[in-house]
């Protein structure tokens, strides 16, 4: 989808909202359409959760070197789905129709709020980056997909200096699902209570900010960053994809921008579970159009 390409607004929109419709505007199970927002996320909660105790041969981890889980069933590449509020055992619920594929697939862990700080958690999934990176040197590409939370520590990846991790990281490609890039917004709701961020943790940890302050190129020309959102989210993570999208594209980056069609913030991940999932055949043609 194309999207025009503007200028950054004088002023976001959201100060000019009351305090009651900015936390409506960010807390996305108020803007489910089918379940309601307990539905919702009871819903959200039981899939992972179920899929969590049906481990099989395919599911290795990798203790101590980096907090991974990892379920692997091809060396196409890698992908890293998570959220901010989700387990990595409760991530794997979508990953069938991707690994049936040849896909090898990473979940990462990191320590959710309030145990962790989101300085901490941005450190701990480069970490995880830089270590699979080592320890498959020959993979054919590293593809990092989050979503919600999992969108921003996937974008903040865009900004890491691998050099200075010691690698030379084989990125070929991001897929950010319904993320919020600029957290200013948060500090004015209740998500700041477990976040506890400051003026400066904003700054510092905000793709969006940190890419219209000093836009980096990207290392590998055809790293594609793909900037995916629901039709159903709320109007706040609408603007902010594609705000986004349209940062990426002043700064030369190959991106594009989806909305997809008659989903919430929750059934974009539901779906992953379906072999024809709309979301599942972007990322496979992604992946594969890139000679995998």
């Amino acid at each position: 989808m194309d999207v025009p390409v503007q200028a950054p607004q004088s002023e976001a929109p959201w100060k000019k909202m009351s305090e009651e419709e900015l936390e409506k505007q960010y807390s996305p199970s108020r803007w489910v359409v089918r379940r309601g927002a307990e539905g919702a996320l009871k819903t959200y909660s039981e899939m992972g959760k179920e899929d969590s105790h049906q481990e099989g041969p395919g599911h290795q981890e990798d203790p101590a070197e980096c907090p991974l889980w990892r379920r692997r069933r091809g060396e196409t590449g890698h992908l890293l789905p998570g959220g901010g509020v989700r387990s990595k055992d409760e991530s794997a619920f979508m990953v069938d129709p991707v690994t049936a594929q040849g896909v090898a697939v990473v979940i990462v862990a990191y320590d959710i709020a309030p145990k962790g700080s989101l300085g901490q958690m941005v450190d701990q999934v480069t970490r995880s980056v830089a270590f699979l990176q080592q320890r498959y040197p020959r993979s054919q590409g590293i593809y990092l997909c989050g979503h919600s939370a999992g969108a921003h520590l996937a974008a903040m990846m865009l900004l890491v200096n691998w050099t200075e991790r010691g690698v030379t990281c084989n990125l070929k490609g991001f897929f950010l699902l319904s993320g919020v890039y600029d957290l200013e917004p948060l500090v004015h709701t209740s998500k700041n209570a477990p976040l506890l961020l400051t003026p400066e943790d904003v700054q510092r940890t905000s793709p969006q900010r940190l890419l219209e302050a000093a836009p980096r190129q990207p290392a590998d020309p055809a790293c594609r960053v793909l900037v995916i959102v629901g039709q159903h989210d709320s109007p706040e993570f609408l603007r902010q994809s594609r705000e986004f999208y349209q940062t990426l594209c002043r700064g030369g980056w190959r991106t594009s921008f989806e909305e997809l069609q008659d989903v919430d913030h929750f059934e974009i991940v539901w779906k992953l579970t379906q072999k024809d999932y709309v979301l599942n055949q972007l990322i496979l043609k992604t992946i594969f159009q890139d000679g995998l």
